[in-house]
């Protein structure tokens, strides 16, 4: 996916014509009074679910305040507004769009081929530390981007300087080692991606590696020193729900199709499907410790209906069975 959308990448005129500008955004999403993330990496039993998917799809959100940003700039007598994605501006004689006393603009939130974090490094909103997330001097990395592509000349802003210096916490601390290099992410290996981007099997090797993390990974955000500057956030939509702070592997995995969709409804996990919301948890049971209710969990899905499911819920077993011989 990051091929097939060529320059638009990178020049963001050709993905909205008529761009001069980017307005970057960021909104905290930490929410209080959540479960201790170490504590519940240290409980092999409890499912891991990274912090930012505790609550509401941050892309719904993030959106409906970026629109009503837009409305508010479109308030001023200086423009007429025009949403670019389904109202474009008038043409001119030589058919092009003319943008004059026209505000046109376009919403992103990781939603396009947008290169957020750069965009949020040049408009001085932090800096892209070694594992390629934008960190904040005084409000680490736990926030969402947002972009706003616009016809508005705005001033431009001072980028951020770099100050990560001679740290390399994020590197050591990575499960899988897909930090391969300062500023260097190996998304095949990063548990993230192999979580929620991959659709298919989890590569064997990998599967010990990732302990009981059953939706993204948190572990270079939480050892990064910036982080002690980090901010709870605010909204209200991005608190926990349905105690996924601390939840067990054995409740997750109990669920039905329609139960996975009814209290998952409106947030970012949903998305990525039953059968791989299970492979997940045949995972992180597997590298549980052993007890009864583990084996229990794993037997009464031998036979799914997903042979994604039953492939990660055999090695599931095996590794128990290992352990009994060991």
């Amino acid at each position: 996916y990051m091929a097939k959308h060529g320059t638009k990448r990178t020049r963001p005129a050709e993905l909205v014509p008529n761009t001069q500008r980017v307005i970057s955004a960021r909104l905290d999403y930490m929410p209080p009074n959540a479960a201790d993330s170490e504590q519940i990496m240290a409980d092999s039993s409890k499912a891991m679910i990274s912090r930012y998917a505790l609550g509401r799809d941050y892309h719904k959100v993030m959106r409906n305040k970026l629109q009503k940003l837009c409305d508010k700039i479109s308030q001023s007598p200086l423009f007429k507004i025009t949403d670019s994605t389904t109202n474009p501006p008038p043409k001119d004689g030589l058919g092009t769009e003319c943008n004059e006393d026209y505000f046109t603009y376009r919403v992103f939130t990781d939603s396009a081929p947008v290169l957020e974090v750069a965009l949020a490094e040049k408009a001085g909103l932090g800096w892209r530390g070694k594992h390629t997330l934008l960190i904040n001097k005084d409000r680490g990395s736990w926030f969402f981007l947002g972009e706003i592509f616009t016809n508005l000349p705005l001033p431009i802003d001072a980028p951020s300087s770099n100050h990560c210096g001679s740290c390399s916490s994020c590197i050591e601390v990575c499960p899988t080692q897909a930090i391969i290099a300062p500023y260097e992410v190996d998304a095949r290996r990063c548990i993230s991606y192999l979580t929620i981007e991959l659709k298919t099997s989890i590569p064997e090797p990998l599967r010990p590696l990732i302990g009981n993390r059953v939706y993204g990974c948190d572990d270079c955000q939480l050892f990064c020193p910036w982080n002690k500057f980090a901010q709870l956030t605010e909204q209200d939509d991005f608190k926990v729900r349905n105690g996924l702070d601390n939840i067990s592997l054995v409740e997750c995995f109990s669920w039905t199709e329609s139960q996975f969709k009814e209290k998952l409804a409106g947030s970012a996990i949903v998305r990525i499907g039953y059968s791989q919301w299970l492979r997940n948890i045949a995972v992180g049971l597997g590298n549980a410790i052993t007890s009864t209710s583990i084996i229990n969990a794993l037997n009464s899905r031998i036979d799914d209906d997903s042979e994604l499911v039953r492939e990660h819920v055999k090695w599931a077993l095996e590794q128990h069975t290992e352990d009994a011989n060991n």
